[in-house]
């Protein structure tokens, strides 16, 4: 299995499919690139490897990713019999007794679980560096963050000891690794894969789940495989004309595309950025699509204000039902800073204020949405700087305000279309002098994501990124 990195999920399912590899080869072949790889990058916190070998030599389901081994981010997805720390010493001891919703769509899809991804405490910061499970490095050079929440995911898939892997994004948090560590990256349409029973509704539709991957179409496959309706979902499924594995096949057309560099505090990005922003942007001229240079004209800074009551009364809600499973309330010692700081403001929010949180944010959400009227894609940079050097926002160690403020200037694009739920795609476009990748955020109109299949696969072949490969590779 020397070649085993070079393929592509939906690749080595073909291969399991023509009998020219087993499903336990694969999963041998993952297990050998976490053993070699794991001590530099810390990607994988548990590692389910009796489970993983049991179920590659059994009888798995017959889908697309048929014996693909495949890694569950350590947060908010529960696995029968696995710990779920979400990067916390105060849940590092949690076991879940039963599938989640969404683990059962992912078994069906064909692939071995193989362990856990790692993350930060409950998926709060932009990097993944916790107090519980220790930083993860970034494939390219491990001196450097493997962005976050899903930074685990990402350095794994990056580093060729997976093709694909679960990944979830509530302000940025697929988009972010996959700038990071270069890998296709896509925030779906709230609700598209949908997360009840065991979900309550992950703050009100802002957090989706989807996956990290290499290419275009392993995520496009994959959302064929998990994303349809839920008859128990109290909403409405996002509509979708026809299976996505086709809309990569297919040409996007001249789409009018609107492209800019504006942030919340009108200061500009970092320089490297700002022409890889410009270069992308000519790429798209130059393959026929009508490209300006536009603003969304949103108030990012009303938007995001709006937005804080809702979120810091909804994760002291989310710990309130965590102290009733585990039968205590968190100790000061057992969060970091950041958490505990969260934490308390959440618990002193009124149901008033959460409810006029909402409230604003979804009349902001009216004007975020009417800036795609006259467009098809908006395009931005993921990040505002280049991906920086582990500690740089580390939460255990850097003061709680000085972690938010570093996080405005390294982020300040994602969070919106987390709001709007519009599906909104990391493309690993570019690279910085240091050899690290720059991230272009392709962004669609609600229930889109087929535009951003066809584009993506357009620009893949057109700007290959498959040739690069990582210092920590295979």
């Amino acid at each position: 299995m020397d070649a085993y990195s070079s393929h592509d999920g939906v690749g080595l399912a073909d291969l399991v499919r023509k009998g020219e590899v087993s499903p336990a080869e694969l999963t041998e072949a993952a297990i050998a690139r976490i053993e070699k790889h794991n001590p530099k990058l810390n990607a994988v916190v548990f590692k389910g490897y009796d489970d993983a070998r049991k179920a590659a030599a059994g009888k798995l389901p017959d889908g697309p990713f048929r014996g693909v081994p495949f890694l569950i981010k350590d947060l908010g997805m529960p696995v029968a019999g696995w710990p779920r720390s979400s990067g916390s010493r105060y849940t590092r001891d949690f076991t879940d007794t039963a599938d989640g919703g969404l683990t059962a769509r992912y078994r069906a899809s064909g692939v071995v679980l193989l362990g856990k991804s790692n993350t930060p405490e409950y998926g709060i910061t932009g990097t993944t560096e916790s107090a519980a499970l220790g930083p993860c490095r970034n494939p390219w050079n491990p001196n450097h963050i493997s962005g976050g929440s899903s930074g685990g995911a990402a350095s794994a898939v990056a580093a060729g000891i997976v093709p694909l892997a679960h990944a979830s994004d509530g302000l940025g948090s697929i988009r972010i690794p996959a700038a990071c560590c270069g890998l296709v990256g896509l925030k779906v349409t709230r609700d598209r894969n949908p997360n009840l029973p065991d979900g309550y509704d992950y703050a009100f539709g802002n957090v989706v789940d989807h996956v990290v991957s290499r290419t275009v179409r392993d995520s496009a496959v994959m959302l064929d495989a998990t994303g349809y309706a839920d008859p128990n979902a109290p909403y409405p499924a996002p509509r979708k004309d026809r299976p996505y594995a086709q809309e990569v096949q297919a040409s996007p057309g001249k789409l009018r595309i609107a492209f800019s560099s504006e942030t919340p505090n009108g200061r500009p990005i970092d320089p490297e950025i700002q022409s890889a922003l410009e270069r992308t942007a000519a790429l798209l001229k130059a393959l026929g699509h009508d490209v300006i240079e536009r603003g969304l004209g949103i108030d990012y800074r009303a938007l995001y204000a709006s937005r804080g009551a809702a979120a810091a009364g909804n994760f002291a809600a989310g710990m309130a039902r965590l102290a009733d499973e585990l039968g205590r309330e968190p100790e000061q010692h057992e969060l970091e800073p950041l958490t505990w700081a969260i934490l308390k403001a959440g618990q002193r929010q009124t149901g008033a204020d959460v409810m006029r949180s909402l409230q604003e944010t979804r009349i902001l959400n009216y004007k975020t949405l009417a800036a795609f009227n006259d467009i098809d894609v908006y395009l931005c940079p993921v990040m505002g700087q280049p991906v920086p050097e582990i500690g740089y926002v580390d939460p255990v160690k850097v003061e709680p305000r000085e972690v938010n403020k570093r996080q405005g200037r390294l982020y300040p694009f994602t969070p919106p279309f987390n709001f709007s739920g519009q599906p909104s795609m990391s493309l690993p476009l570019e690279m910085d002098a240091k050899g690290l990748p720059i991230g272009m955020m392709f962004t669609a109109k609600y229930a889109d994501e087929a535009t951003l299949f066809r584009l993506a696969a357009q620009l893949e072949k057109e700007a290959p990124w498959s040739g690069r490969k990582p210092q920590v590779w295979g």
